[in-house]
């Protein structure tokens, strides 16, 4: 149970609480950029790119040294025979996203898993054609519905149904979902939503909003980029139906890394079509070269081509840190340093600050977004000053205090730059 804490805007308060944080000694485990001057920088972009773990070398160097070695063989015959790799990542992933191992695969990228997905998922007809997104939803899942309408002959514009914050708010609450669902429920085919929204940092209720599509015969399906690894996720248990998500934010695999997805099992044996290649055939006989597929059980089938296996160790290198901790653990020290952050910047005078991210604790995750009076300008003082943090258009601020490497006293020396920026 997460303990209330009393801050303060002092710094002896920030090295108190990382003295007495029990996951500190995880920082350690990863490379932190460096400033010009040799110093570390204040890195708050793990929701844009996580850091290098220091193993990651070590586990990408096996691989390359098992290819030197024995070639070919290796996939059945090196230390870590990769013919089975991607067993050891799904029972570490598994633990991060809350489900059963056959409904999780790795492979492909997050574009390239939403559009296989929604080839199985979205099955339009005359009377359920629609597709129901955030207004603000990554342009990519923009992208890729619209790119879905027109592959199957509809009109966009009719298609695709945006749910937005009602007027005077800033995120979206459950009411507009609710709202848009009695407007346009029965002509919904598919629900695909943001679990994280990458521009507030909202975290949107799964189950509930599962559970709601699901009374209009919607199918609900999560881009989970900014969720896995961030805040714990039940997905089995929540019956969604489909989700999809990077490894390179604050699962650290690398820029570019491979990406994983979840099929809930209930689909596992059902009607639904895929496109189908070797790697999803079942390994007992993929090697017989049948001219006939034959499915791996569960969300394997889905997967097409052969994985790479330096993307595969990066991702690895990874996953071991996570599985010296829990998701909750590293939840609870990520509410208090975000709450951290937001407290210092609610108590600096005389700025121009508004946070776009919900106060609600339980509706967001690492990230704050503030909007600031020239922004672009406070934006390029924090980089000259050493804080990596990013910049969305047209006045957005997204600072991400990671819980396994960041610190209480660099939240702390963040404000103080801020403060000093924003005052000028």
């Amino acid at each position: 149970m997460l303990k209330d804490v009393n801050y303060r805007s002092d710094r002896t308060f920030a090295l108190d609480m990382d003295q007495n944080d029990h996951l500190k000694s995880f920082r350690d485990l990863f490379f932190i950029p460096k400033n010009n001057n040799g110093s570390d920088s204040i890195y708050f972009c793990g929701n844009s790119l996580g850091l290098q773990p220091k193993n990651c070398k070590t586990e990408i160097d096996q691989v390359l040294n098992a290819w030197s070695k024995r070639g070919v063989e290796s996939w059945f015959e090196s230390d870590a025979s990769w013919i089975n790799s991607h067993s050891t990542l799904k029972e570490s992933m598994k633990k991060l996203v809350g489900c059963m191992n056959s409904e999780i695969a790795i492979a492909n990228s997050l574009s390239v898993n939403l559009h296989l997905l929604l080839l199985s998922f979205y099955r339009p007809n005359q009377t359920r054609y629609k597709i129901i997104i955030e207004a603000n939803a990554f342009p990519s899942d923009q992208y890729i519905v619209k790119s879905q309408a027109h592959f199957h002959q509809y009109d966009v514009n009719d298609t695709i149904i945006t749910i937005s914050p009602k007027k005077g708010k800033i995120n979206i609450e459950y009411d507009d979902i609710a709202t848009c669902l009695q407007n346009h429920g029965h002509q919904t085919s598919i629900i695909l939503l943001g679990g994280v929204n990458y521009v507030n940092g909202q975290v949107l209720n799964l189950k509930k909003i599962t559970q709601l599509g699901h009374q209009y015969g919607c199918m609900v399906g999560f881009d989970l980029a900014h969720a896995v690894g961030n805040i714990p996720l039940n997905l089995h248990d929540d019956e969604v139906d489909f989700a999809a998500w990077c490894n390179y934010k604050y699962l650290n695999a690398g820029p570019g890394s491979v990406g994983a997805f979840y099929i809930h099992h209930k689909h596992h044996s059902s009607n639904l079509p895929r496109l189908e290649g070797w790697w999803g055939n079942s390994l007992d006989s993929r090697f017989l070269m049948k001219d006939k597929f034959d499915p791996s059980y569960g969300a394997e089938a889905w997967v097409m081509s052969t994985p790479s296996q330096l993307n595969y160790a990066a991702l690895r290198a990874s996953l071991e840190i996570f599985d010296m901790t829990t998701i909750e653990d590293l939840r609870q020290k990520s509410i208090l340093l975000t709450g951290y952050l937001e407290y210092l910047i609610e108590n600096l005078s005389n700025t121009d600050i508004e946070l776009i991210t919900p106060k609600d604790r339980n509706q967001r995750g690492c990230q704050l977004s503030l909007k600031i009076k020239n922004g672009k300008e406070v934006f390029e003082g924090l980089i000259n000053s050493g804080v990596i943090c990013d910049w969305r258009e047209p006045d957005i601020i997204r600072i991400s205090p990671a819980p396994l490497y960041n610190t209480f006293e660099e939240v702390y020396n963040l404000v103080l730059i801020l403060s000093d920026l924003v005052s000028k």
